[in-house]
């Protein structure tokens, strides 16, 4: 019962995989980028003990849960429950704050409720999300939205030129039509020429039955004005229609603070209780730091027994870096790395004990400093009494294990087996590639000398105050420093409105599991244009999303039966085997492989099977060329992580030679086993010599020394941080005493600092 027991794992692209993990030890899963490692502790160890925990759940509750399929695997002894640390980002909307969401906010409610004078109202009523203390003119947001009208019409334009600026409400749209089928206008006229009473109503009018309607109006409808109708079905109304406009409704909508809470969410009278003349909204506008400061100088012995957890519960955030966030900041604005440290810190006051804690890349996101105490939280969740599975690139969260799992040899169908068990004086002596990498020895390059600059003047903005700093044009700037010390608020913002920049971050690409790289990359028509011209089949075939769908899966692969209040039950559809094609589809074949087996290929199998077709390898090429070689052509976009979603991105800028850009990233080596990086850094290079600059916002020490210039900001975070603290070549930076960033650099160089 000392080990978790797994045998025969062959989930993706594992290679019936045996093994055994220790239990009550930390244990780190380390290999290439497409490995497998994911395959195992996520897709097998993860979802076999979500998936034995929610049998032992009535059907009913069963139902209202995420349902896991079984994985590829034939036995998994000795599984502890298990608590799932991902990367995905703290969802909810503008009433779920860092406060809410840590649970901290409910002590800061009430203190408020028994310390704040004059007493107005218990705790429950200090929310924002309460009806009794909630703003009413913004109902708790602290801002309003307002539509537009500029936005929204082309004054220059008639009812008939689609005048009103928005996809549905064209002359052809149903929305559209009741206007120019309402009878009211001449729906030839500019709207610049309307007078004022035919703007009103087109703009204002409240639903209303026509008099003497046209022919072509509805009988039972009614007229309704724009404005009325656009706030009634894209803001009062938050559903699929404003999800699949948001970016017109973005444009057309403006948001600005409550002009009657300013902001602060609640109302006058939950406003008037104060501590040391603050009011509640006023403490959770304060960073992290200043928040404890102020309890310190909050002296009530009736307050005490709040103060004193809640002090802890602050500190919490501090130990792992986020001494720099508000309690008032809206968890959709976090960073994958800074939600997972929050669902880290609601785990380490648990008082349950024996599960298996299972945490992806917690150096997400992290400098060098910041995870020493990353480190210090995993191991305490260790020494509760617990098992802890990290899969992790990081060379100084490797060095923490009790026992490491390397997989490997390589990416995607090169990968999959297990190529060493052990402790990390012996990984650091195996022949494998974390081996390799943690025992290469590393020095600065010889830089590039800059002769031209961009200069960003006087940013301020979060903790930046009046930051001005020089970017080197057609070199490597690497922007460094701790979480939270301003380095993205000084690029993403020097850089918002100048031309020719390109920023290419790690946001999902919107789309679903009937997207695939091929159809992101604009190369799956080709395609499918190929097999047309070799089958003599037409082209909408080979498109498993209209002709050539599965009659019976629908071109889905697998068919899900609901079973009322018991789980769905999903199976691979047996017409087409999970392929998605019709029969006839699957028949077709070129050189012996049908579309499916081609949607099957690894990037790099692909570039050989289309090395006749220019078009297609090219694209493939500029894949692999990023280190994606390893993929499949069918793989669903929705199944990318944050680093893959990056580097796709990046490939459509490496086909064709593109010069003098400026290209922003984000972190690009999340992600990145160690011996990948040197892909991305010979990209960068490229894009250097094809006359561009490059800007790598980032905290990896093997990117820092492949950098021509560094721009360190600090030397703390929030508060403490949005200072430059250097701004030149590498080298220089090992002699700025305040800085973090030449701390651990020169660690890694293996230099003593004076």
């Amino acid at each position: 019962m000392n080990n978790i027991i797994i045998k025969g794992a062959r989930q993706n692209n594992l290679k019936n995989i045996t093994l055994e993990i220790p239990k009550n030890k930390l244990t780190v899963f380390t290999g290439r980028s497409g490995s497998g490692k994911s395959s195992l502790v996520f897709s097998t160890i993860a979802a076999e003990s979500e998936r034995l925990l929610n049998e032992t759940y009535s059907s009913y509750i069963q139902y209202q849960l995420t349902q896991y399929a079984k994985p590829d695997v034939d036995v998994i002894r000795n599984l502890p429950v298990s608590m799932v640390i991902s990367q995905k980002r703290l969802g909810g909307n503008s009433r779920s704050t860092v406060g809410t969401i840590s649970d901290i906010y409910s002590a800061v409610r009430l203190l408020w409720s028994r310390v704040g004078t004059p007493f107005v109202a218990y705790s429950t009523e200090f929310s924002f999300n309460n009806p009794v203390g909630m703003c009413e003119t913004c109902q708790g947001l602290g801002y309003v939205e307002d539509i537009n009208v500029d936005e929204l019409l082309d004054y220059d334009k008639s009812l008939n030129e689609h005048a009103i600026n928005f996809p549905t409400f064209g002359p052809g749209h149903w929305r559209g039509k009741r206007y120019t089928f309402s009878g009211l206008f001449d729906n030839d006229k500019k709207l610049k020429d309307y007078t004022k009473e035919e703007m009103e109503t087109l703009l204002y009018t409240e639903p209303k039955k026509l008099k003497d309607a046209p022919e072509k109006w509805p009988k039972t409808a009614k007229y309704e004005g724009v404005i009325p109708r656009f706030r009634r079905n894209f803001l009062i109304n938050d559903g699929f229609e404003k999800k699949r406009w948001l970016t017109e409704v973005n444009r057309v909508v403006t948001e600005m603070p409550c002009p009657v809470c300013h902001g602060k969410r609640l109302n006058d009278r939950i406003l008037s209780a104060k501590i040391n003349g603050l009011d509640i909204a006023d403490f959770t506008r304060l960073t992290i730091h200043e928040a404890i400061q102020f309890l310190d100088d909050v002296h009530d012995d009736k307050a005490a027994y709040i103060i004193k957890p809640l002090r802890a519960q602050l500190q919490s955030l501090i130990d792992i870096g986020l001494g720099y966030l508000t309690l008032g900041r809206e968890t959709p604005t976090l960073s994958g790395g800074e939600s997972q440290r929050i669902k880290l810190i609601r785990h380490l006051n648990s008082p349950l004990t024996d599960l298996v804690y299972i945490i992806d890349e917690p150096s997400v996101g992290l400098h060098p400093e910041d995870i020493k105490n990353i480190n210090e939280i995993i191991r305490s969740i260790r020494d509760k009494g617990n098992t802890v599975l990290v899969v992790e690139h990081d060379p100084d969260i490797i060095k923490t294990a009790d026992h490491i799992v390397d997989i490997g040899p390589g990416a995607g169908k090169n990968g999959g087996t297990i190529t060493f068990e052990g402790s990390y004086n012996e990984l650091l002596a195996s022949d494998t590639a974390t081996g390799h990498a943690l025992r290469r020895h590393h020095q600065l390059k010889e830089a590039r000398t800059p002769e031209a600059f961009i200069k960003l003047k006087n940013i301020t903005k979060n903790n930046l105050k009046n930051v001005s700093v020089d970017i080197p044009q057609h070199v490597i700037t690497a922007v460094t420093g701790v979480a939270g010390s301003g380095k993205s608020t000084l690029i993403k913002t020097g850089f918002k409105n100048k031309e020719h920049t390109i920023f290419i971050d790690q946001k999902p690409v919107h789309a679903s599991n009937r997207s695939n790289l091929l159809t992101y990359t604009a190369i799956f028509d080709e395609i499918r244009a190929f097999f047309s011209r070799e089958t003599g089949l037409k082209k909408s075939l080979f498109s498993y999303n209209s002709d050539g769908a599965c009659p019976n899966c629908h071109g889905k692969g697998v068919l899900k039966t609901e079973l009322a209040y018991m789980a769905d039950f999903t199976q691979i559809c047996e017409v087409c085997n999970g392929t998605r094609y019709r029969p006839e589809v699957l028949a077709a074949t070129v050189d012996g492989y049908s579309i499916a087996d081609v949607l099957k290929l690894t990037v790099e199998e692909g570039i050989d099977y289309f090395k006749e077709h220019e078009v297609i390898t090219e694209t493939l090429q500029s894949l692999a060329a990023t280190g994606l070689g390893y993929m499949t052509l069918g793989q669903s976009l929705d199944t990318l992580s944050g680093g893959e979603v990056q580097r796709v991105k990046l490939s459509k800028y490496l086909i064709d030679t593109v010069t003098d850009r400026t290209f922003i990233f984000d972190e690009p080596t999340t992600g990145l086993h160690e011996e990948d990086i040197h892909v991305l850094i010979t990209l960068f290079n490229r894009l250097v010599d094809d006359g561009n600059t490059v800007i790598l916002i980032e905290h990896n020490l093997t990117m820092m020394t492949a950098a021509d210039w560094i721009i360190d900001m600090g030397p703390e975070a929030g508060q403490h941080g949005g200072r430059l603290l250097y701004s030149g070549p590498p080298a220089g930076l090992l002699d700025v005493e305040e800085s973090y960033t030449a701390d651990h650099l020169s660690n890694y160089l293996e230099l003593e600092r004076i």
